[in-house]
């Protein structure tokens, strides 16, 4: 199984080079539904990847789905709201939580010099927050199967059953960046699922998706810093990590104390920064490459050693 995730491809400066590393020949399936409207927008894709390109269009057959099956369409939008709300819920009782974690962090030593595991309980706290939020997520998933059963519906079937013969016929799948929330609904929907056999190469959001689970963050948003937040489930393919696209962008690097209460908080995967230029091929067994860049839990940055 070789899978390859990338730094962002503004300048699509390592998705080509990626493509050469494989040695492989045939049709190079894409998924570009996280750019939305977006999508058939493939001029500087096409050109990167060999003019070999087979796009498979998620968006758009997912919007297809919707104006054929009213069943689905009313039961997504019914998820979407209760997503919402969960969400909301999930951010207010975060950001509580992360409050404490930090006011605690940043005590001043008592003059004992004893901590008594505050710190790591706030943490935990926090790990407990995102388990609550996963187990809700997953329950709604589970109502709107209910409600609408996608094995039921026509029209899905059929746009499972090209998907799956174009897969089936690709030497390569590369999943590209956009909205990371589009593009993990159009994966859902179809149940792409990616035969271990096939290389894959992704970045940004599709980096993310092909995760166990996928992590938003954004340290300099419009509003200010705003705490990571587990979003959603991704395909499983890359475990252990939490892929972070534009980190110099998007983190605090130069504040270790945030950064370490991140990786502690993830302590069970790698926070993998993902900037321009980097270029990761994970092990045969899934683990990564020597000189992947992680957050340490001292808040520092680090290379990645194998043993």
């Amino acid at each position: 199984m070789r899978t390859i995730i990338l730094g962002p491809q503004r300048f699509m400066t390592t998705a080509g080079t990626a493509l050469r590393s494989l040695g492989v020949d045939g049709p190079v399936a894409t998924v570009n539904a996280g750019w939305e409207e977006r999508e058939d927008d493939v001029g500087e894709l096409d050109s990167v990847l060999g003019g070999r390109t087979r796009h498979l269009r998620l968006y758009h057959r997912m919007l297809d789905v919707i104006t054929k099956d009213e069943a689905f369409a009313s039961a997504a939008l019914a998820f979407r709201d209760r997503h919402e709300d969960l969400m909301a819920l999930y951010r207010l009782r975060l950001h509580k939580a992360m409050e404490g974690v930090y006011a605690v962090q940043r005590r001043p030593p008592s003059p004992s010099g004893e901590a008594f595991g505050a710190l790591d309980d706030a943490v935990e706290g926090v790990r407990r927050l995102d388990d609550w939020y996963s187990r809700e997520l997953r329950d709604l998933y589970r109502e709107l199967d209910a409600a609408a059963p996608l094995e039921s519906s026509d029209v899905v079937g059929w746009h499972r059953g090209e998907l799956e013969a174009a897969l089936r016929d690709s030497a390569v799948l590369v999943l590209t960046g956009g909205h990371v929330g589009t593009l993990l609904r159009a994966l859902r929907l179809f149940a792409l699922r990616v035969p271990d056999e096939l290389p894959v190469i992704a970045w940004s959001a599709g980096a993310m998706a092909l995760t166990e689970r996928v992590v938003l963050f954004h340290d300099f948003g419009p509003r200010g810093a705003s705490e990571a937040e587990v979003y959603d489930r991704g395909l499983g393919r890359v475990r252990g990590v939490v892929a972070l696209p534009h980190a110099r962008r998007r983190l605090q690097l130069e504040d270790r104390e945030r950064c370490a209460v991140m990786a502690r908080r993830f302590t069970e995967q790698h926070c993998v920064l993902l900037d321009d230029g980097t270029a990761l091929e994970l092990r045969p067994d899934g683990g990564l490459p020597r000189g992947a860049r992680i957050l340490g839990l001292d808040g520092a940055v680090h290379e990645v050693v194998p043993r």
